[in-house]
């Protein structure tokens, strides 16, 4: 049985010597086979499949785009700077916004043709959670409407 050549990896640095592993095939005997570590190591990065990967740089501008859009409303609440009929549609307003920032620095949602099965679910899960809020909103509008006392008839 000859030993495989140390094999080196692509940027030319260390050399990296074959890893043996025990192979145990059906009769039960144990044979040594030889597995070449930059080929395993190699394999975890051979998956793109279209989907965006942040950076560091990306990560931190959306945390400190999320702190920001946390910090306001709570700011404008807590100091009372605004009416309430006014405070309300901003605070939607700006966790809206803040929706639209996490899907685009943390799940890397973007135009890109890579992503249009997750965009088609996304809008998807968005209708259907639509409907289930619109629907809930009139099912309880409804039955209060039509079961507040005083306006059912005595008989």
């Amino acid at each position: 049985m000859s030993k495989k050549p140390e094999s080196t990896d692509f940027k030319g640095a260390q050399p990296k010597a074959a890893a043996t592993t025990a192979h145990k095939p059906a009769h039960g005997i144990s044979h040594p086979v030889d597995v070449d570590q930059t080929q395993a190591e190699g394999a975890h990065h051979d998956h793109h499949d279209g989907a965006g990967h942040g950076t560091t740089q990306s990560y931190i501008i959306g945390f400190v785009l999320s702190v920001l859009l946390t910090a306001v409303p709570f700011a404008l609440v807590m100091m009372h700077l605004l009416p309430v009929a006014t405070l309300i549609p901003v605070i939607i307003g700006i966790g809206v916004v803040q929706i639209v920032v996490h899907l685009f620095f943390f799940l890397h949602m973007n135009t890109s043709s890579g992503q249009v099965w997750n965009n088609a679910a996304f809008v998807f899960t968005l209708i259907i959670v639509g409907v289930l809020i619109v629907g809930s909103l009139w099912v309880m509008y409804h039955l209060n409407s039509n079961m507040m006392p005083g306006m059912m008839p005595v008989d």
